[in-house]
């Protein structure tokens, strides 16, 4: 039967001094009503209202609902209660008129069932309140709804706590809560138990503690009616969870009946629920740090630069790891050297710097020594707290890495052993280093000494070279201008098959025996047959092609060169005004068959002409399927003529690595002699 309806600016007068009243104001959030009907519940409790539970409940979930989805403000949740009933009212601080709150359309029909979603509102307080009403005040305005207890409701009581629990109560008390996976869902869990157990057992209230073993310590995780007070009888039981996790359930009652068993029970059944969320967490941890390591591996991985990976480890660790990271490495007397920090604030970088420097025997660099010494993980304290690991690679100690903890959160067992992890993979990461720029140092030592340090300076001649190194291995192309004679040289380009040591020591042979032979006043055809002869014998299966040339320089002023070819690309001959042509022909590579053949080409060169010899290399330079090829070689030598040989071979050596932007896959050899009389 539909109650009084009015408007009023507070609570109705008249209430006996004895009422209980409660007042708070309330996020805007889904968990509003929640806690708006716990305030509720809470006050019927402690009055003896509970015949209006019902009642109570459902009208205030429908008004702070609504004042939640449509003023999108705060609210104000006052109860009042006597022992002739309760009074509820729900203030919120919207702009505009209480009925666009609350109601919503307008509904064409009384009937309930019919009415539109947004408009049953005040329809379900019309329909269960004894009375209602709008208030008004200067920042705020709402709805009150009054339940007045019922004449025939006959003495109601709180449970006591000598008093059994029914079969019904125990049920829902272990079957309340689902699976609930998320923050929220164990907080509304928390709280539902929290209030089954406060109605079962008359208490006022209880709260939950946790700590989840994160730094942050015991945290409040819920709690229902007043908190246990301090000069009261409570019930502390602590929750039976692995570690990190702690905590406790405490309730504002006396320990005496079923109170502290059906507590136990509670901590017990909310334990469970406890240790799935700590076993859920600790799945995705340990799924985040596989692929956190995963995509670290893969990123020391992809450098092979000593100062470059040093560089890189700090920035992977901070701050996922850390506040601050800092690397050292020993030097060729165990000392620790700074190799590179990073802070996840950038201005207590240089602090951090000066830090890591200061010296005495409690330092932290003190710390980091003996860390490195021992081959042990060490911990230092304040200021800079945190863990130092020592750098382990092939059973050598490279140096440390130290890691600051963040100032809320201390280091837990899993971020120490991932961090750890780490620490080796970035010692691999730095050895493998090391050991390429240092192969990469041994090959580019080793390339020079197959080559001349300087070409002859001769006046009215010009020879200049290019030589271009791929990678860490030594490659098989080399040059040389060997004097023959008086106004007499040898220009050599050749190619031994294959790279590394072997290749290495091949082309050694070829260039010492090609020089041996010069000084011995050979012919170019004895060298090349005598050189072929050596391969055969002593070059372990390789090959080499080789452009040689004697070079003589005639009274008129032109140079005579003859020319031969084994198994090398044909010369690129450019006259003074610009025209090209190939010249020579092919010869038998040296080093794989007993006899050879190596035709003679002669070739008279006037001032200004050019003769351009190159190695594969230049050829088969790539662009994705595109070869560089001797056509564009030729193309790209006609407007050189008329520079000197330096400059030729220096433009055709960046037109050659400028026609890709791929490293070049082989050695690139340029060699370009030009009559300058």
């Amino acid at each position: 039967m539909p109650g009084e309806v009015g408007t009023r600016t507070s609570i109705p007068s008249g209430a006996p001094s004895e009422a209980v009243v409660r007042r708070t104001r309330l996020p805007n959030d889904r968990r509003t009503p929640a806690a708006a009907r716990a305030l509720v519940r809470s006050v019927l409790e402690e009055t003896g209202l509970v015949g209006l539970l019902n009642e109570a409940l459902l009208l205030t979930t429908e008004l702070s609902t609504n004042a939640v989805v449509h003023a999108n403000t705060e609210l104000e949740i006052e109860v009042a209660a006597d022992t002739s009933g309760l009074t509820v009212t729900v203030t919120d601080f919207a702009v505009g008129p209480v009925e666009q709150l609350t109601i919503g359309p307008r509904n064409e029909t009384s009937e309930i069932g019919e009415v539109a979603e947004r408009g049953r509102g005040l329809l379900l307080v019309d329909h269960f309140a004894s009375r209602w009403g709008t208030v008004h005040e200067g920042d705020g305005k709402g709805v009150w709804f009054r339940l007045d207890q019922r004449a025939d409701a006959g003495p109601v009581r709180l449970p006591s706590t000598t008093e059994s629990p029914s079969l019904g109560a125990l049920t829902g008390l272990l079957r309340s809560g689902t699976d609930r996976q998320s923050e929220d869902g164990l907080a509304d869990l928390a709280t539902d138990l929290l209030s089954r157990l406060a109605r079962l057992t008359g208490a006022a209230g209880g709260v939950l503690r946790l700590d989840r073993g994160d730094g942050t310590g015991r945290q409040l995780l819920a709690r229902y009616g007043r908190a246990p007070r301090d000069n009261a009888d409570t019930i502390r039981v602590p929750l039976s969870v692995q570690r990190p996790y702690s905590g406790e359930l405490e309730l504002d009652a006396a320990p005496e009946g079923y109170a502290l068993a059906l507590a136990t029970m509670v901590a017990e059944r909310f334990a469970l629920h406890l240790e799935n969320d700590r076993l859920r967490r600790a799945d995705v941890r340990r799924a985040t740090w596989i692929t956190f390591l995963s995509e670290a591996s893969e990123l020391l991985a992809q450098s092979l630069d000593v100062n470059l990976t040093m560089a890189l480890i700090p920035q992977l660790v901070v701050p996922r790891l850390g506040q601050w990271c800092a690397v050292h490495t020993t030097d060729a007397w165990g000392r620790l050297q700074l190799a590179a920090a990073t802070h996840a604030e950038e201005t207590a970088l240089p602090q951090l710097h000066a830090t890591l420097a200061e010296p005495g025997p409690e330092s932290l660099l003190a710390r980091l020594e003996e860390a490195s010494r021992l081959g042990t993980q060490v911990m230092f304290g304040s200021p800079m707290e945190g863990y130092a690991v020592p750098l382990v690679a092939r059973g050598a100690r490279l140096g440390t890495l130290a890691v600051g903890r963040h100032p809320k959160h201390r280091h837990d067992a899993d971020e120490v052993a991932v961090l750890e992890d780490v620490a080796r993979r970035a010692a691999l990461a730095i050895d493998n280093a090391r050991i390429h720029d240092e192969r990469h140092r041994v090959a580019r030592t080793l390339q020079a000494s197959l080559l001349p340090p300087a070409l002859p300076r001769v006046d009215g001649i010009g020879f200049a070279a290019e030589y271009v190194p791929t990678g860490s291995e030594v490659g098989g192309d080399f040059y040389d201008v060997v004097p023959s004679g008086t106004d007499q040289w040898l220009v050599v380009v050749g190619d031994v098959s294959g790279k590394g040591v072997q290749a290495a020591t091949v082309t050694g042979l070829v260039r010492d025996v090609i020089r041996i032979l010069v000084d011995d006043g050979k012919a170019l055809s004895e060298i090349l047959w005598r050189v072929n002869r050596t391969l055969v014998q002593r070059g372990g299966g390789r090959y080499c092609t080789l452009a040689m040339a004697s070079v003589t320089r005639q009274q008129n002023g032109n140079l005579g060169v003859c020319l031969h070819l084994a198994g090398h690309d044909r010369a690129v001959l450019v006259r003074a005004d610009g025209k090209t042509s190939f010249v020579g022909e092919g010869g038998t590579a040296l080093g794989l068959l007993e006899t050879i053949t190596s035709p003679d080409v002669s070739i008279t060169l006037e001032s200004g002409d050019s003769l351009i010899f190159y190695t594969d290399g230049v050829t088969e330079r790539r662009r994705g399927r595109e070869l560089f090829g001797s056509s564009r070689l030729r193309e790209a030598s006609a407007p050189l003529a008329g520079y000197p040989a330096d400059v030729m071979a220096a433009r055709l050596r960046s037109t050659t690595i400028n026609f890709s932007v791929e490293e070049p896959r082989d050695d690139i050899a340029i060699l370009v002699l030009r009559n300058d009389a």
